[in-house]
């Protein structure tokens, strides 16, 4: 804890990723008592900030938006009480946008989040606080959360892993519907596959009130992570041209598959399985319904949102059933799709994102190339197969570019192949080491 604190002196000023600090000497005699204390669980007095976006007892619990401001919930949400029951020491938070909508850390409570390679430019997001807390080793551990590549997009932005299970793995919240809005989930990020898996086995498992949740009951879990087979391993890159990629982001992740080749696996790339503007328009449509539910509390106050949370809810209100009907069956169809190329292929390989880290005081990136973008998230269109059918996807990175910024690769396979995944990544990270060898320029070298 005392090294904890002291990272986070040296580095937090000049990122701001981690906000609602608990008080230094409380923390400092829980983790006197847990040093005292029988081994609780895998995270034994393991200090935790958890994403802004869940809520922690006796903790400012905004998700970046000033109508929360002042809000302290009186009960963890379920992942938290699970880290709780594992022994993990809850500090704060990792900063987030405003209700997690939009790629990129920033918000009217505690500011943007720098990217730690890169203090001008933008970390990524939903889970930014987080994945930069890992990255200038503030934290060894945290969770995230991804519903349009929020996990993933900080993680291979900032040189760290991050992982979005198979939908169902990690259950939501008890709470509202149950049924509907199967396009989000919680997940671990880490600085190896190993340390993901470890995270992965507390924030997974049953909830009797879900009857969607999908954790295993009694089994052996995640870690420790096996040897994996050899693999056949498809590159889908920028799904034919249908994602504008910024120069020097295919090249550098396609140095992965040197990388998988040389540990024995097969790679070759492969046809886009399916048309990437019918997956655009059943996500959209999907995407919309589920956040209108999400802000349906905050409607009558659309002034107080950020633009985005503003253009989500009009989109939203106006959806018919027929609409909302027409998206699923599209979704089903990309499902179909999906089980014939993970009949083929183990493995499928794209960008984390479709561009590099952007100026931090930009909203969002407007164009790629010379092809504009016509919504906030167009620019994370790359993120969509994966979230739309809740496949389970690890982002590793990948290196970096001549500017000396860093980009990630997204690896997925067919639901219920988690292990199997983070096993892949976990050699991969054997050989690679990204987050060990490159330390962020400018800043206090990790833990």
């Amino acid at each position: 804890m005392h090294r904890t604190l002291q990272q986070i002196d040296a580095v937090n000023p000049k990122v701001n990723a981690i906000v609602a600090l608990r008080d230094r000497d409380e923390l400092m005699a829980e983790a006197e008592a847990a040093d005292q204390a029988k081994t609780r669980g895998p995270l034994h007095g393991v200090p935790i900030a958890v994403k802004d976006l869940a809520n922690v007892a006796g903790i400012r619990s905004t998700q970046g938006s000033t109508l929360l401001r002042d809000f302290i919930p009186d009960q963890d949400d379920l992942f938290v009480a699970r880290l709780r029951a594992a022994g993990a020491l809850i500090i704060g938070k990792t900063n987030t946008p405003e209700f997690g909508i939009g790629s990129h850390t920033f918000n009217w409570v505690y500011g943007a989040t720098a990217n730690p390679y890169a203090p001008d430019r933008s970390c990524g997001g939903s889970s930014g606080g987080a994945a930069v807390a890992l990255a200038t080793g503030m934290l060894m551990l945290a969770d995230g959360s991804d519903m349009m590549g929020s996990l993933r997009n900080p993680a291979g932005w900032c040189n760290v892993y991050g992982f979005r299970p198979t939908w169902g793995l990690v259950p939501g919240q008890p709470r509202g519907d149950l049924f509907l809005h199967p396009i989000s989930t919680a997940g671990p990020m880490a600085r190896s596959p190993q340390d993901l898996a470890i995270l992965l086995d507390v924030m997974a498992g049953p909830d009797h009130r879900q009857p969607l949740s999908a954790g295993r009951s009694g089994s052996a879990g995640m870690s420790p992570l096996p040897h994996p087979r050899p693999m056949r391993i498809g590159w889908l890159g920028d799904w034919g041209g249908a994602y504008p990629m910024e120069p020097g982001i295919l090249d550098t992740c396609k140095s992965t598959l040197d990388v998988l080749s040389d540990l024995g696996h097969s790679v070759e790339e492969i046809s886009p399985p399916f048309a990437a503007d019918r997956i655009w328009d059943s996500w959209t449509t999907l995407r919309s319904f589920a956040l209108t539910a999400s802000l349906k509390l905050f409607a009558s106050q659309p002034d107080k949102l950020k633009a985005a949370a503003q253009w989500e809810l009009e989109r939203g209100r106006v959806l018919s059933g027929q609409e909302i009907q027409s998206a699923s069956d599209l979704r089903s169809d990309w499902q179909r799709a999906a089980a014939e190329l993970f009949a083929r292929f183990d493995v499928v390989l794209m960008p984390t994102a479709q561009c590099w880290p952007f100026d931090i005081k930009q909203g969002h990136p407007t164009k790629i190339n010379d092809r504009p973008m016509d919504s906030y998230h167009r620019w994370m269109e790359v993120a969509t197969p994966v979230s739309l059918i809740g496949l389970p996807c690890v982002a590793v990175p990948a290196g970096f570019g001549a500017a000396g910024l860093p980009i990630g690769v997204q690896m997925m396979s067919a639901h219920g192949r988690d292990r199997e995944l983070l096993a892949l990544a976990e050699q991969y990270h054997q050989v690679t080491q990204w987050p060990q060898r490159k330390p962020p320029t400018g800043l206090v070298d990790p833990i």
